[in-house]
């Protein structure tokens, strides 16, 4: 006898979740260099001394640091910081993870809380919220690509328990100020966690840039995310943290995944902050590779917003899957949104020159 089996199904909202679509790595071309600019990595690596303390780890049979407390220290005495004001994570989506896991859900009721943010942004905000069982409120960017503040505002109701700013915004690439941040937060309850995510912070060039630190010292709600992914170059480590005043914290590690940041994460990511003059200079070579591309596609007719990330948006609307082509043909990966933009990471030279060159004699419309 035949027996006919019934296939497990998800969780209804686990089953409706956007799948997170990963920057893909470039197809070759004959003659060409191939180059992955999908995804905001450092073309320029960690430091030595990062890689070299990575390399140096002989303990991978022992489970690392519960809560990575060397880091924490490290972290507390760099950013002068109480240690328990710091919670690690699997990068800064881990420590996001964490905080939504948290602070918003379902309650008793069966209700689902809201968490608001500014779209398009990072794309795994909604997947986190919808995993943790809340309702994601997607507030639309302006048209150069920053975060409408007054819009976020306005949507705040009883239901809101966290609201996410990504600064620089994810992939548009505008930097919120200090000055509207602070202001924003005045107008929000203060029970509402707001979190700045500033995975990028580090590549900003700003006259009023956010001083996030201050901001979390001066305000209960406020939660910080940063990592070690983009800046430090430690992307395959996952090494990210927020910082929050103890009121925040003492719940996040009960959400924290147990062993969640590796020996070999740790002892890389302290080490870069012992170095981190050689981080300092590697990101302000990135930077100067920006302004010189951002100069380029201004010169070349093409109107993109402010960037200060690592990285450049082109927004093509309908004809993004087509430019992503294109620059496939030229052996660049690049991260299309079907139907928005191209995001493209900020690289080695070559492969700018070789992004600019596309954007010089590409046809579609911009």
């Amino acid at each position: 006898m035949t027996r006919s089996f019934i296939t497990p199904t998800p969780r209804e909202a686990v089953g409706a979740l956007p799948s997170y679509a990963a920057g893909k790595p470039p197809v070759p071309a004959e003659g060409l260099t191939p180059y992955k600019l999908s995804s905001n990595e450092s073309a320029l690596g960690p430091v030595p001394a990062a890689a070299e303390a990575a390399a140096g780890v002989m303990t991978m049979h022992r489970y690392p640091n519960p809560g990575a407390e060397e880091l924490r220290t490290a972290l507390a005495a760099h950013l002068d910081v109480p240690f328990e004001d710091i919670v690690t994570g699997t990068g800064s989506l881990g420590a996001l993870s964490q905080i939504i896991a948290a602070f918003a859900g379902t309650d008793s009721r069966g209700t689902a809380d809201e968490v608001i943010f500014a779209w398009r942004s990072f794309e795994a905000y909604p997947i986190v919220v919808r995993t943790a069982g809340a309702k994601d409120i997607m507030v639309p960017v302006t048209e150069d690509g920053r975060h409408d503040l007054a819009g976020m505002v306005a949507s705040v109701t009883e239901r809101t328990k966290v609201i996410l700013l990504c600064t620089p915004n994810n992939p548009t690439g505008p930097a919120l100020t200090h000055t509207e941040v602070e202001q924003f937060i005045g107008r929000i309850p203060d029970h509402v966690v707001v979190v700045i995510d500033e995975a990028y912070h580090e590549f900003v060039r700003s006259d009023d840039p956010v001083d996030s630190l201050a901001l979390y010292r001066r305000y209960p709600n406020v939660a910080v995310l940063r990592t070690f992914s983009k800046a430090h170059g430690l992307a395959a480590l996952r090494v990210g943290y927020s910082i929050a005043q103890q009121s925040i914290t003492e719940h996040l590690r009960k959400t924290a995944v147990p062993f969640g940041v590796s020996t070999v994460g740790e002892v890389a990511a302290i080490a870069s902050l012992q170095h981190h003059d050689q981080v300092d200079e590697r990101v302000g070579a990135i930077v100067e590779e920006r302004q010189r591309v951002v100069a380029a596609l201004s010169e070349a007719g093409w109107q993109i917003p402010q960037a200060q990330g690592n990285f450049v948006w082109l927004a093509l609307g309908e004809n993004a899957q087509d430019f992503a082509h294109a620059a496939g043909v030229e052996a660049l990966a690049v991260r299309a949104f079907s139907g928005e933009g191209v995001r493209v990471t900020i690289s080695e030279p070559e492969a700018n020159d070789r992004f600019l060159q596309l954007c010089r004699t590409y046809s579609g419309s911009r």
